[in-house]
């Protein structure tokens, strides 16, 4: 893999017998393999690049969601539903969900602000990879379960819906005017939309070729974590472009199209840069090796004594 955690994959699919056959991005039991993952972790510090997204939250979760966004080259966007699931199943991503789905829950009053920051402190403590997996993910129109899973993973409706919604200006406006938000919007603008200059807001021919043309982000790996960084903010609040006046239209349309447009991350967008990536980094040494046998030795004589004899003694002869 392009990360150098080629290596770490090989030990952990055997591990955590992950599955070769069917589908290669999931453990089969999630519990052993996250316990798995903490000795290798603990006891070899090359682990923990590939393996923790903090430097105390290691799981499996962490090293498919690295090598399962390159090997599937994102050619689709995953089913909601799937990545609900996968997370469910996870020991580590479970525990995350469900502490955010509490202030979240649909159940009891809605407080968006509480919402946000549960939903800021999700993301930010899941893998890139995974967080970026489970923010786009999509659903076909009638699958009702799939749009329920999504509407739980983006938060909705209590972080993002307000009764009348704003418009998009106003939607600005208020992010300007908080500090956490600023910084999040402005460096989603200069890694996304850099060249969306202020002085494009005032200019009518700009803002026309802008919105005719549906001018696209940067889709840069920077712009996808801005993105992401900017979830459980004002900036991903529905808002509208409806009853303004004429002359705040364009505007207002070009920062609904910045702000809900994934566009710029479409299926090809996301296919090449993997793909891309995958090629760079397959012509360069994976950074560490490891004797696989005495790795797995040491991993199931801690764990398992005994199992891990009649492993060792089967993986010898093998």
């Amino acid at each position: 893999a392009g990360n150098g955690c080629e290596s770490v994959w090989n030990v952990a699919e055997d591990a955590c017998n992950i599955s070769v056959l069917g589908d290669r991005c999931k453990a089969e039991d999630t519990v052993v393999c996250n316990r798995i993952i903490q000795v290798l972790a603990d006891k070899y510090p090359e682990f923990r690049k590939c393996v923790c997204s903090t430097d105390h939250i290691c799981s499996i979760t962490a090293l498919l969601g690295k090598l399962c966004s390159i090997n599937k080259a994102h050619k689709t966007n995953r089913s909601c539903l799937d990545v609900n699931r996968e997370c469910v199943e996870d020991e580590v991503c479970n525990k995350q969900l469900s502490l955010y789905l509490k202030v979240c829950s649909v159940n009891k009053k809605c407080n968006m602000e509480g919402c946000q920051a549960a939903i800021r402190f999700f993301y930010g403590n899941m893998p890139f990879e995974v967080a970026q997996m489970m923010i786009f993910c999509d659903c076909i129109q009638h699958d009702e379960s799939c749009h329920r899973a999504k509407e739980l993973l983006h938060g909705q409706p209590c972080a993002v819906t307000v009764v009348p919604p704003p418009s998009c200006l106003n939607v600005i406006q208020i992010c300007e005017e908080n500090e956490l938000c600023r910084k999040k919007y402005t460096a989603f603008r200069s890694k996304c939309w850099r060249h969306v200059t202020k002085k494009c807001y005032n200019d009518e021919a700009c803002l026309e070729t802008l919105l005719r043309d549906e001018v696209p982000c940067s889709a840069t790996t920077d712009c996808k974590a801005a993105y992401v960084s900017s979830w459980g903010t004002m900036l991903h609040t529905q808002c509208t472009c409806q009853n303004l006046p004429p002359l705040e239209q364009p505007l207002c349309e070009l920062f609904h199209h910045m702000l809900h447009s994934k566009s710029c991350f479409n299926v090809k967008n996301l296919y090449g840069l993997a793909l891309l990536h995958k090629l760079y980094y397959l012509s360069k040494p994976t950074i560490f090796h490891f004797n696989r046998k005495y790795v797995f030795s040491d991993i199931y004589m801690k764990l398992c004594p005994l199992r891990g004899q009649a492993f060792l003694k089967k993986f010898v002869e093998v």
